[in-house]
């Protein structure tokens, strides 16, 4: 059998991080003048500002006021864009880290927003509503004490009752999406919700099982784009000229009332919702969501690998500053909760280099630090579990201490390594559920953004942990395999 060399091994790890910054060196730039092209973020579960289909775009018949209004003034005004869809929170930090030129999310416009950012002309007079379950007794604010209520995070919402928490005596919960926030008060956990009046209204009209109970909308404001401080000039002309446009020839409030009034955009209550028609329906979707989980879990678990394999080299070395930095690295991004790692990666590091930081490539470096920490800890502890009188015998024949743990400790300590490097294969392919956080469409992210459109919680993410289970299961017989031709 060949041996692999470590100087092979090496140089691939370098190969591969070379590839990855320059990557990011060379992410294509808009070229022309006349028709630039912009990154603008989206709220991936703000109905019916931003609707997406079931590919997770926005090319369905019905895409919602903002990206409707988005593109009559980008034709308008002639420049292109990307959509970037995530949470709201997140939207905010990828605006302040650079990584998007704009945030269109139904965001309204509030004193201290203004201290961060700047706004386009507003378009819309939106305010915060509440809403319970249906059977629920409560009508004001006043009978919310003791009890817990939610809002998502980052929002106006989630800042009224953050202002209001002490006068009406509530406890507070955050989430990420809207329809997770509406089913936690559908199945009792919270007893009201707090969110933009008109994304409840559309909600409740397409099958959310909920009632608003508040008379007239709290605080309301008006909503606008967001952009960085003192940034994208070029750009905030060009939109706060198209929104005037579609004011005055009266473009605006023909979405707007699309949207708002009548059932037009209603989604069909006649569709299949048993598991097997709701597999048909997203067949695609979902299909697209697991291609992107298997190429990150692939990709990242490779460069993982190779990182892990140069760390646990580094820690057995006859050498103690090349242990103390294995050890450190090894300990820093193991103790990094790993959605810091991708917030800090995909958000904060474009600070730093002045680029941004593609999306796959994020994902791939976070899993790559991640992942390659613990598999660095389980290399290091397989070479040094090999007896080391084996260490003894090689070096008392003459060999050199690279054919050493080349040819005589890494055979010996792969045995030993393979059930916990599957184990951390396993790991690695649900860890990839995290990077939705940052807006990658892999498989939850797509159950996510399909349940927002069906409301069918419970179907939905037994689809996708049944999904999940069928691909550990392989992984698992595959270890089982690779370990009996092992031994």
């Amino acid at each position: 059998m060949r041996r692999i060399s470590w100087k092979k091994i090496f140089a691939c790890w370098l190969a591969v991080c070379a590839v990855a910054v320059g990557w990011l060196l060379v992410e294509p730039q808009p070229v022309s003048a006349a028709e630039p092209t912009y990154t603008i973020a989206t709220n991936n579960t703000f109905e019916p500002f931003e609707i997406q289909d079931s590919k997770g775009g926005y090319s369905g018949k019905n895409p919602g006021i903002e990206i409707e209004m988005l593109r009559e003034i980008a034709k308008h005004e002639h420049f292109k864009y990307r959509l970037k869809p995530m949470s709201f929170n997140g939207d905010l930090q990828a605006l302040e880290g650079g990584q998007v030129d704009a945030v269109m999310a139904g965001m309204s416009v509030t004193d201290e927003r203004k201290q961060k950012f700047d706004f386009s002309v507003p378009y819309y007079t939106d305010g915060v509503e509440m809403a319970v379950a249906k059977d629920s007794n409560i009508k004001s604010l006043k009978q919310l004490k003791g009890k817990t209520v939610s809002a998502k995070s980052g929002t106006s919402s989630a800042l009224f009752l953050k202002n209001n928490q002490q006068k009406y005596g509530y406890k507070i919960k955050y989430f990420d999406s809207s329809n997770t926030m509406w089913n936690d008060v559908k199945i009792g956990n919270t007893a009201a919700t707090f969110d933009d009046g008109p994304v409840l209204e559309y909600g409740i009209k397409t099958g959310v099982p909920l009632k608003i109970v508040t008379k007239k909308p709290i605080d309301a404001q008006p909503v606008a784009i967001g952009f960085q401080k003192g940034k994208n000039l070029a750009m905030q002309k060009k939109v706060n000229a198209g929104i005037r446009w579609m004011k005055k020839t009266g473009r605006m409030q023909k979405i707007i009332d699309k949207y708002t009034k009548g059932n037009k955009t209603a989604k069909s209550a006649t569709a299949d919702r048993t598991i097997l028609g709701l597999l048909r329906a997203n067949r695609e979707a979902l299909l697209r969501g697991l291609w992107m989980t298997v190429e990150l879990t692939v990709v990242g678990i490779v460069c993982a690998m190779i990182f892990g394999l140069v760390l646990g080299v580094l820690g057995i070395m006859q050498n103690k500053f090349a242990q103390a930095v294995s050890s450190m690295i090894i300990y820093i991004f193991r103790g990094l909760p790993m959605i810091v790692l991708a917030f800090f990666i995909y958000m904060g590091v474009p600070n730093v280099i002045g680029h941004k930081v593609p999306l796959f490539v994020a994902g791939v470096i976070t899993l790559m630090l991640d992942e390659g920490a613990y598999i660095g800890a389980i290399v290091k502890g397989g070479f040094e579990a090999v007896d080391p009188g084996q260490w003894e015998a090689a070096r008392s024949l003459g060999l050199p201490y690279h054919k050493t743990l080349t040819k005589v400790i890494a055979p010996q300590g792969l045995k030993i390594m393979v059930p916990s490097l599957v184990n951390q294969f396993i790991m690695t392919l649900k860890d990839t559920s995290i990077l939705s956080a940052i807006g990658v469409m892999e498989l939850t992210e797509t159950g996510t953004v399909i349940i927002s459109q069906n409301m069918e919680g419970f179907k939905m993410w037994l689809i996708i942990g049944t999904i999940y289970i069928i691909i550990i299961t392989l992984l698992t017989w595959l270890s089982n395999y690779i370990q009996k031709r092992m031994a």
